[in-house]
């Protein structure tokens, strides 16, 4: 299938991998989640899971724990992986192909802090009611794994 173009010219197609995670305070049903938010482009307040770019010769799960800390001053160990997104988009005349693996964190030092120049707030949110504070399906559908991750380590 051709590549969708402006304006009569093929865009350029890109690959970038990121990673991520859900970090919570406790290993519990009852735990709470850190969540950013972020401004788009209609200046609405998205809510997401912390994620960035994997830098060279840094893992997938290190990128996480790093951008986990980045994006919300919380350090994090990684419990297990929560599994992987793809999904396509256009921006700056390319067609990107984005893969962001998550993991499951669990805190261990840090404050919330919406420091990083990304973001734009950032909140604790009790794990059951992320679902419904995630702007993206496919984040949603990796925080219904939770439960089953943290019985597996209790």
């Amino acid at each position: 299938m051709p590549l969708p173009s402006v304006i009569g010219r093929r865009l350029r197609r890109v690959e970038e991998v990121s990673a991520g995670g859900l970090v919570l305070d406790r290993a519990a049903p009852d735990a709470n989640a850190a969540l950013i938010g972020r401004l788009d482009r209609r200046r609405r307040l998205l809510w997401s899971m912390p994620k960035g770019h994997i830098e060279p010769g840094e893992t997938a799960s290190e990128a996480a724990v790093r951008e986990v800390e980045e994006e919300t001053g919380i350090h994090g160990v990684v419990l297990g992986a929560l599994g992987t997104i793809d999904f396509w988009f256009v921006a700056s005349g390319q067609r990107i192909h984005k893969t962001v693996h998550h993991y499951l964190l669990l805190a261990d030092g840090g404050a919330l802090s919406d420091a990083d120049v990304e973001v734009s707030e950032v909140a604790w949110v009790p794990l059951t009611d992320v679902p419904a504070k995630l702007a993206y399906a496919d984040e949603r559908r990796l925080v219904g794994k939770v439960p089953s991750l943290l019985a597996d380590i209790a």
